[in-house]
C-alpha cells in the first residue's frame, strides 16, 4: 500500500537542463513576480495553507482505542441527506420535485462507426460521436415508475431480487431507479466478469430477470444463459439482439422500451405494490474481489443514504452547476455512489466509458472530439490506474517537447509545486502553461476524487499541478458503501485518504503479527474499522464470512473490519500504510509488505503494471511486470537487443536490464535490501478486468496472478 507519508516537494520536483547564469535571472522574475503576487493575496484570502492545518477529526476519548470522527460529528454521526427522505426512492422524489426540468442524465449520440485496420494487421472499431442528448429529471421519474411497473407485470415481486448486467449508461441509472421505487432487490454484477463467475452471481440470488445489452447478451450472457435454470425474461436496454432462435426454451428477451411500455399501458392506479423501508435491501453488489468468488454484499436503502450523506459533505458548493462524467462500472461502489451524490444534488451526469473519454481514447476516430471535450465536467471521479496512465501520457509527451518549450514546463510545475506547499495559488501558470494540459479533460475540472486503491504522490502532485484542481483521495469499501474518508480539497499533502467523513467513525485496532499497535508513536496504528450506519448488512448467503468481518458493540453500531492497516497523523487524517493480506514472511523471518514494494517501483516510465510475490519457503522477492511498449524498445535499442516485442519481454537480457532499473528505483524509495525483488519476469500483455488478473478497479487479483504465472514463479525459485 502507499505507505510513503507526505512526501516533500523537492523530491518530486522535475530536472531541467538550463544553463546556470540563467537559471539565476528567471529566478529573480519569479521571486519578483511571487513578492508582487502575495501582496494582496495575502490580505484579500485566508491561506489555504490554514485551513489545511486546521484539525479535522479527533478521538472520542482519551482511550488508545478511541474512535476518530470528523470535527463536524463529534456530537452524532450523520445519516440523512434530507428530512424524512430515508430510502432511495423518497430522495431521488424530492430530487425530481426540486430540479424537474432540469438536465440530468446525458447520452452522445453515435454518428458514425467504422473499422480500422492498424498496422499489425488488428481491427480496431471507431467511432465519431455527435451532443449530448439529455433526460430531466421528470423523464428519468415517468421512465423509472413504467420500467418498474412493466417489471410488475412480468412478475417481478417485491423484495425479491432482479439482476443487472451492463456497462455504466443512462439505461442503468433508469433501471436502479425502479426497482428503488418498486422495493425489487438489485443485483449488480460487473459486465467484465468471466463466465463461471456470472453464473454463481445469478445462481446464487435465485433471479428470474436480468437486465443487460445487446452486446453484452451475444458476447458472454448467450453461452451462460443455459446454466442458469431460473431465468426467464432478459431485458436489453438498447433494442432487439439480431438473433433469438439460440435461447433455451422458456427464456424471453425483451427491450426494456417494451417493458416501459407495458407499464405505461396498466393503469396509473397501478401503482408499486410495496414502498421500501430503510432496512430493505436497495442493492446486493457483487465485488470482483481481489480473492476468490465474488462475494455479494448485501446494501441497505439507509446504508446507501449515510454512505451519500458523508461523501456530499466533502464537496464544496455541490449543485446545479456541476456536471460529473460517468464511465467507471456503475456496478462498482465507487461510481454508484458518485451518482447518486450528483442526482440527489441537482448534478447533471454525462455517460461515458475508458475508451471514449478523451480526444486520444482508443475508440474515438482521430480529428474528432472525445467525451470529456463535448461534455467540460466539473466533477470526475477515478481510480489510481487512469490517473497514472494520464500521467505518463502527458510526461512523454513533455519529453518530446523541444529543450525550450520542455524546460519552461519544468520551470513552471516546480514553482507551481512550490507555491502549492504553501498554500498559495499561481493563476499566470494555470492560465498559460498548464491550459492545453487541462483541455485534457475538458478545461472545467474544480475536483477529481480517486479511489479504489492508493494513488501515489508523484501521481496526486501531478494531477493537482496539471489540471489546477484538487485531487482527493477517498478510501471506503464496497462492505462500508465506499464511504469511509475523503480529503478535504483544500489539504494538498499527499500519500493520506483524510479524516471520517460525517457519516461513519474510524478506529484502529491492534495487530501483533505485523507489528502494529494503536499505543504506537508518534502515531497510532492499526487494522482500520469503519463503524456507522454505511456499514452494510453482510454477505449474501455467507453467514460464517459476515461474522469474521462485522460486529455489533454494545450500542448497537456496526462495525466492519477492513484488513487494512492505518496510521492516524495529529490533524485526524488517516494513512494507509499496508494491508493484512499483503503481509508475507519470509524464510528467514523478515515481513514484506507487497503493496509497499509495489507502490515504490509502479510509477516509473519503464512500467505500466506490477506485482510483486513472496512465499515463507523462499527468501527472496520476485515480480511480474507489464513493462511500457515504448520504454522497453528504446532500452532494447541502446543496449543492441532486437526482436518482436514478445521476444524482447521474454528475453533473460531484458529482464535483467530492467531488474536493474527497478533495483536503482528501490534503492531511491528506501527499500530495505530485502524487499528488494531479485528475480523479474516481462509480460508481453496487459493485465486488464477482461483478462481476470486485474478487479473492475484495476486492484491486482494477487491468486489469479499467481496461478497465471505459476511456471514462472517456479522458475524464479529455481525449482525447474
Amino acid at each position: 500500500m502507499n505507505n510513503h507519508g507526505s512526501s516533500k516537494p523537492s523530491s518530486m520536483k522535475l530536472k531541467h537542463t538550463i544553463n546556470p547564469i540563467l537559471l539565476y535571472f528567471i529566478q529573480f522574475i519569479i521571486s519578483l513576480y511571487t513578492i508582487l503576487t502575495y501582496i494582496p493575496y495575502y490580505f484579500l484570502s485566508e491561506s489555504r495553507q490554514e485551513k489545511s492545518n486546521r484539525t479535522k477529526a479527533k478521538p472520542v476519548n482519551s482511550k488508545p482505542d478511541s474512535a476518530y470522527r470528523s470535527v463536524n460529528s463529534l456530537d452524532g454521526l450523520a445519516s440523512i441527506l434530507y428530512p424524512g427522505c430515508d430510502t432511495l426512492d423518497k430522495v431521488f422524489m424530492h430530487a425530481k420535485n426540486k430540479f424537474k426540468d432540469k438536465r440530468l442524465l446525458g447520452t452522445r449520440e453515435i454518428l458514425n462507426e467504422e473499422d480500422e485496420v492498424q498496422p499489425n494487421g488488428k481491427v480496431f472499431k471507431k467511432v465519431i460521436l455527435g451532443s449530448y442528448n439529455w433526460l430531466s429529471y421528470e423523464d428519468v421519474f415517468v421512465r423509472a415508475f413504467n420500467f418498474g411497473n412493466g417489471l410488475q407485470m412480468l412478475g417481478q415481486k417485491p423484495k425479491t431480487n432482479i439482476a443487472i448486467f451492463c456497462e455504466t449508461r443512462a439505461e442503468w441509472m433508469v433501471a436502479a431507479q425502479a426497482c428503488f421505487m418498486y422495493n425489487f432487490q438489485l443485483v449488480t454484477l460487473y459486465a467484465t466478469l468471466g463466465g463461471p463467475a456470472i453464473v454463481h452471481g445469478l445462481n446464487e440470488t435465485e433471479v428470474t430477470n436480468i437486465i443487460t445489452s445487446k452486446e453484452l447478451l451475444q458476447t458472454k450472457l448467450k453461452d451462460i444463459v443455459s446454466l442458469v435454470p431460473r431465468l426467464r425474461h432478459i431485458i436489453t436496454v438498447d433494442g432487439k439482439p439480431p438473433t433469438w432462435s439460440e435461447f433455451p426454451k422458456g427464456v424471453i428477451v425483451h427491450t426494456m422500451a417494451a417493458v416501459r411500455a407495458l407499464g405505461a399501458k396498466a393503469s396509473m392506479e397501478n401503482k408499486p405494490l410495496s414502498k421500501p423501508a430503510p432496512s430493505d435491501i436497495a442493492v446486493i453488489m457483487y465485488t470482483s474481489g481481489s480473492t476468490g468468488i465474488p462475494k455479494g454484499v448485501m446494501i441497505s436503502h439507509s446504508n446507501i443514504i449515510a454512505g451519500i450523506t458523508g461523501m456530499a459533505e466533502r464537496i464544496p458548493e455541490l449543485g446545479e452547476k456541476d456536471v460529473y462524467i460517468g464511465y467507471l462500472p456503475l456496478a462498482h461502489v465507487l461510481e454508484l455512489s458518485a451518482e447518486l451524490v450528483c442526482l440527489s444534488h441537482g448534478c447533471r451526469i454525462g455517460y461515458s466509458s475508458p475508451q471514449t473519454l478523451a480526444d486520444q481514447s482508443s475508440k474515438i476516430k482521430k480529428g474528432s472530439k472525445g467525451d470529456t471535450s463535448m461534455l467540460k465536467p466539473t466533477l470526475m471521479a477515478a481510480v489510481p490506474e487512469i490517473m497514472d496512465r494520464i500521467y505518463k501520457n502527458v510526461m512523454n509527451k513533455v519529453n518530446e517537447m523541444s529543450s525550450f518549450q520542455r524546460n519552461l514546463f519544468i520551470l513552471a510545475y516546480n514553482y507551481k509545486m512550490e507555491q502549492i506547499s504553501k498554500g498559495h495559488s499561481t493563476p499566470l501558470c494555470d492560465s498559460f502553461i498548464f491550459r492545453k494540459v487541462r483541455g485534457l479533460l475538458g478545461g472545467n475540472i474544480r475536483l477529481l476524487l480517486c479511489g479504489g486503491a492508493p494513488l501515489s504522490a508523484t501521481t496526486q502532485r501531478f494531477m493537482n499541478i496539471c489540471f489546477c484542481c484538487p485531487v482527493g483521495q477517498g478510501y471506503g469499501l464496497t462492505e462500508s458503501c465506499g464511504a469511509g474518508t475523503i480529503t478535504e480539497v483544500w489539504d494538498y499533502n499527499t500519500g493520506r485518504v483524510g479524516a471520517p467523513l460525517v457519516c461513519c467513525e474510524i478506529k484502529l485496532k491492534n495487530w501483533e503479527e505485523g507489528g502494529y499497535f494503536n499505543t504506537d508513536k508518534p502515531h497510532p496504528r492499526g487494522e482500520i474499522l469503519i463503524g456507522g450506519q454505511n456499514v452494510t448488512m453482510g454477505y449474501y448467503k455467507n453467514e460464517a464470512k459476515t461474522k469474521a468481518d462485522f460486529f455489533e458493540d454494545e450500542n448497537g453500531q456496526r462495525w466492519l473490519c477492513t484488513g487494512d492497516i492505518g496510521e492516524f497523523d495529529p490533524d485526524g487524517c488517516l494513512k494507509i500504510i499496508d494491508r493484512k493480506k499483503d503481509l508475507v514472511k519470509l524464510q528467514a523471518g523478515e515481513y514484506v509488505s507487497l503493496g509497499k514494494v509495489e507502490a515504490a517501483l509502479k510509477n516509473l516510465p519503464l512500467i505500466d503494471n506490477i506485482c510483486a510475490y513472496a512465499n515463507s519457503y523462499h527468501s527472496y522477492v520476485i515480480g511480474f511486470v507489464v513493462p511500457n511498449q515504448k520504454e522497453l524498445t528504446e532500452l532494447a535499442r541502446r543496449k543492441g537487443l532486437h526482436g518482436t516485442w514478445e521476444e524482447l519481454c521474454n528475453s533473460c537480457e531484458m529482464e535483467n536490464e530492467v531488474l536493474k532499473v527497478l533495483s536503482e528505483a528501490a534503492i531511491s524509495a528506501s527499500l530495505e535490501k530485502f524487499e528488494i525483488p531479485v528475480k523479474i519476469r516481462l509480460s508481453p500483455e496487459p493485465w486488464t478486468p477482461e483478462t481476470g488478473l486485474v478487479t473492475d478497479a484495476f486492484k491486482l487479483k494477487r491468486k489469479e496472478l499467481k496461478t497465471h504465472y505459476q511456471a514462472d514463479i517456479e522458475r524464479m525459485y529455481g525449482r525447474k
